[in-house]
């Protein structure tokens, strides 16, 4: 941590180094020393801090450096559960292809196998049993992956929250339910006065 780190005291860097740990604003406090009482309150304050957001961003940086862990590999492997295809695990005639032979494609969009072994019933020349394997593959869920890369690129507008103005731009015009009640009780007494 560099530049504006200078400004920090010294709990204030422990506490932007304990929130990388695991993005919790209130356990890192805590571990920096802020007392439990208040350490809720304390996070939140803290990350509000330009000094403290920065050390932060540079601390992800750096992890995301050292990790080679990106938002471009995270969607690349989003992207090969959404557009996985389970064909490409099997051969033409439905066996499983091992899984040494697999691509990183197929790969990242299988989550498990699961291989079952039965008796057939038969024997082989030497009468040893055979035995037959089942092999149940699971993969990732498809659909989420595509919910969340159209999330990504913008695909899926929440319909409900649309900002309606008036006339011009303007704000609308509206009267409260109270405003009405009033209305309508000054008519019953102007009425019960005649």
């Amino acid at each position: 941590m560099s530049g504006d780190n200078a400004t920090m005291n010294e709990k204030q860097k422990r506490f932007a180094e304990e929130y990388l740990i695991d993005l919790n604003a209130t356990q890192a406090a805590i571990r920096a020393g802020y007392s439990e009482k208040t350490a809720g309150r304390q996070g939140f304050d803290l990350l509000k801090k330009p000094e403290i957001q920065k050390a932060v961003q540079e601390g992800m940086e750096r992890r995301a450096e050292r990790t080679e862990i990106t938002q471009d590999r995270v969607l690349q492997e989003l992207a090969k559960v959404a557009f996985s295809d389970l064909r490409k695990v099997l051969t033409p005639g439905g066996a499983l292809i091992d899984a040494q032979d697999w691509d990183d494609d197929v790969a990242g969009f299988i989550s498990s196998v699961e291989v079952v072994k039965k008796p057939s019933g038969e024997q082989d020349e030497e009468g040893r049993p055979i035995v037959e394997h089942v092999h149940k593959i699971r993969a990732w869920d498809k659909m989420a992956a595509l919910e969340k890369l159209g999330k990504h690129l913008g695909m899926f507008v929440d319909r409900s929250k649309h900002e309606v103005s008036g006339p011009d731009g303007g704000p609308i015009q509206t009267e409260s339910g109270s405003g009405k009640l009033a209305a309508f009780l000054n008519t019953l007494a102007d009425r019960a006065s005649e």
